[in-house]
């Protein structure tokens, strides 16, 4: 049996229909915003999740999120699905690896069984009263104050000594400090003894009173720092966010990062608690509680390292079950919910997932497949988005997507085993084949500076002393967990004036587009409004000038109750946003509709505003020339919107940038477009620093810096540093084993 898609439309499709055999490992592969993620989210996990729903009573899914039906005429052969995507695990600080993957629930259960001396389940909740830390709430965490941030020592009270505005001279702050008498307002705050320190900044609310002429009768008087701190955590409070520059977050003092309370903290078992246990990376956890024994414990202690068991496995070994899912990267994240799965005992199920390889040094990937492998096997049916070409070759099918992308993508160009698609001569057979590939530039750039970062501790960083070429191209290297975020974040403390092109989300408002993320319908406006003169505010379709029937949208939202909502074009705007008076003004033939509606490139051939060409030129040189101006950024890829904001942060002057994994959703053509990017930028003096496992990539960098020798606490060193060819020697380097391969199979240019 197959799934049989017919007529798929959503997004860039176009009415494409494909056989998809069950049962198999299956690679949909082709450029960036070729249609991929369209086809296997919007449609084949799209359709399954709205049937299964669709199963249910009327009554059940009155309760349940409404799903859309997919633009497609016809999915047959669906089974119920599962997506593993790119979205973090959670964005709550109080979850951690060990409640998302459910340990910590049978850990819990184990201690209240077996640990001495008795508490419940419950009191070892660090979210419930019973069982939190009260000084953190069992967060782990709290807030204190950076002295050296708030206070010019060198100052006096009478000279802003404090740096909050709120407490500048004049303000009612620094009116109720003076009107209390307590302190030299002419002294310098270096100058303090420490007990009027500690009455300035820490003291609890007192009741004042000055009879004095001009002063407040009576009032009342708090420590700095203690309001400050007061102001955050009170949600009701009046004071501003402002105060949160002036604070960092760090372990809390009472249970040192445990979450739970003392009494929770103090029960033991076979010498350990709780905390000891979740404080262990992974991999060591997975051997200790084999030693466990007793009838209680062969009863929990199976489901607790099976699920272990699955995290090394998939390659997450070296977490330990306290980590905050908050600070995990998405490829950690992906890595979980794969663990999860694989704990599953059903069959026959359909399993979509993301670029599964995004986070995964060459080495890990094999084994990756391997496990994928071993869930189509059950048998299921995984259906993988994904570029990696060791990847492709293991698949047993393979979908191409194209031709190109956007509006020039949405079709199946080829289809079958990585042999046929050899053959069919496509963009991604040609890189299979190896007739096409990334060269090296013909030289290495050598630096004369460097950035220099001292004595590097951070997490498992092994006090490191590390030197960045400045103007060159460097990429920073290493297995997962191996500290490469961790050196990076390092290097942001100290030069806090560099551009960061993270993997945070853009944004999903369907009032977002590639114009206004980059800044430049502010400009095109501008060239409206001279142009007509009219106002500015006239060409948004946020405000003045939106269409009243939709607001600006384009479209309506029909509620369709349990069925989904439904998108239907504005009757009012037909789908143009803007109201017929705004529609009717026009600069060079054009209204400020049909701007949005062009492509980024037939925009450059129209605008000869310098402002708005040199953005416009950031946004074809990472290669969305197709992209339309007004696009929604909702409707993007994940490879097109992390490049929307590449170039949003190339827009702005700076001399040292840092990306991290900028390859993340890129085809390998498309990996030739961004190093172009990347060089140019070297070019021009600045300096880019690149954290990255692609390997066409760190064959092209000028020198690396590669962290190891693997992750957790076995990381933290640097393993080997210097240009690709000097890595590739290294006998310690797994980066330099596999870069060995690829230098080999490249000529220089």
């Amino acid at each position: 049996m197959n799934i049989t898609i017919t007529g798929a439309r959503e997004n860039n499709l176009k009415g494409i229909s494909v056989v998809i055999p069950r049962s198999k490992f299956v690679v949909v592969t082709g450029p960036s915003g070729s249609g991929k993620s369209s086809l296997v989210f919007d449609t084949i996990y799209a359709e399954a999740q709205r049937e299964y729903l669709a199963s249910l009573s009327t009554y059940a899914r009155m309760s349940l999120p409404r799903l859309n039906r997919p633009d497609v005429d016809a999915v047959e052969g669906l089974s119920s699905c599962t997506a593993i995507d790119q979205e973090p695990l959670a964005r709550n600080p109080r979850s951690t690896v060990g409640t998302a993957t459910e340990i910590y629930t049978y850990l819990r259960l184990l201690y209240s069984r077996m640990g001495k001396p008795r508490l419940s389940p419950g009191d070892f909740s660090f979210n419930t009263p019973s069982g939190a830390c009260q000084t953190c709430a069992g967060l782990g965490v709290e807030l204190v104050p950076d002295l050296d941030k708030l206070i010019d020592w060198d100052r006096s009270l009478a000279q802003n000594a404090i740096r909050h505005h709120k407490l500048f001279v004049g303000a009612r702050g620094w009116n109720i400090i003076n009107s209390t008498g307590f302190f030299d307002m002419n002294k310098p705050l270096r100058d303090f003894a420490q007990d009027e320190l500690d009455l300035l900044l820490f003291s609890e609310p007192r009741r004042c009173q000055n009879d004095a002429p001009g002063y407040t009768q009576t009032f009342t008087f708090e420590g700095v720092a203690r309001r400050l701190l007061k102001d955050m955590r009170d949600k009701e409070s009046l004071g501003d966010s402002s105060a949160q520059e002036f604070l960092d977050l760090c372990m809390c003092h009472e249970c040192k990062g445990a979450r739970v309370n003392e009494r929770a903290r103090s029960v033991m078992l076979n010498g350990r608690s709780i905390v000891d246990l979740v404080t262990m990376e992974i991999w060591d956890l997975l051997l200790y509680v084999k030693t466990i024994s007793g009838p209680v414990a062969d009863a929990i202690i199976p489901h607790i390292a099976r699920t272990l068991g699955h995290l090394v496995d998939i390659g997450v070994g070296y977490l330990t079950l306290s980590r905050s899912v908050d600070t995990l990267s998405s490829g950690e994240s992906q890595k979980i919910k794969l663990a999860r799965q694989l704990g599953s005992s059903l069959t026959e199920l359909i399993y979509v997932l993301d670029e599964p390889t995004v986070g995964l040094h060459a080495r890990d990937v094999e084994h990756l497949v391997s496990i994928l492998k071993q869930l189509a096997g059950k048998p299921n049916t995984v259906i993988v988005v994904e570029h990696d070409e060791s990847v492709m070759r293991q698949a047993d099918h393979i979908i191409d997507m194209g031709p190109g992308a956007g509006v020039y993508g949405g079709q199946v160009v080829a289809q079958g085993t990585p042999e046929e698609i050899i053959q069919a001569g496509t963009v991604t057979g040609r890189y299979l084949s190896g007739e096409e590939r990334i060269q090296i530039r013909g030289r290495r750039r050598k630096a004369k500076v460097y950035l220099e970062i001292r004595n590097a501790g951070l997490h498992n960083l092994k006090n490191l002393d590390v030197r960045i070429p400045r103007n060159v191209l460097t990429c920073i290297t290493g297995v997962s967990g191996s500290g490469k975020s961790s050196l990076v974040e390092v290097l942001l403390k100290k030069y806090p004036q560099i551009v960061v092109v993270d993997q945070s989300p853009v944004g999903a408002s369907p009032r977002s587009n590639p114009a206004t993320y980059v800044k430049m319908f502010d400009d095109i406006r501008t060239e409206f409004a001279n142009a007509t003169g009219q106002r500015e505010s006239l060409f948004t379709f946020n405000g003045e000038g939106a269409c009243q029937a939709c607001q600006g949208l384009g479209y309506k939202t029909i509620d369709m109750h349990f069925l989904g909502d439904v998108r239907q074009k504005c009757e009012g705007c037909q789908g143009r946003r803007y109201t017929d008076e705004v529609l009717s003004y026009r600069y060079r033939d054009k209204n400020i509709a049909d701007v949005l509606d062009m492509t980024i490139v037939e925009a450059q051939d129209f605008f000869d505003n310098d402002a708005i060409g040199r953005k416009l030129a950031l946004l074809v040189d990472v290669g969305l020339g197709y992209l339309r101006l007004g696009q929604s950024l909702d409707s993007l890829s994940g490879g097109e919107a992390q490049r929307v904001k590449l170039a949003s942060r190339l827009s702005r002057k700076g001399d040292i940038y840092v990306l991290d994994e900028p390859t993340r959703g890129l085809h390998s053509a498309d990996i030739a477009c961004l190093l172009t990017v990347l060089n140019h930028l070297v070019e021009q003096g600045n300096t880019v620093v690149v954290i990255e496992h692609n390997l066409d990539v760190i064959k092209n960098a000028d020198w690396i810096i590669d962290l190891g020798p693997e992750g957790g606490k076995n990381g933290g060193e640097i393993v080997a540093e210097g240009p690709p060819e000097l890595i590739a020697q290294s006998i310690r380097s797994h980066t330099g084993r596999y870069l060995q391969r690829c230098l080999e199979g490249s000529v220089s240019t």
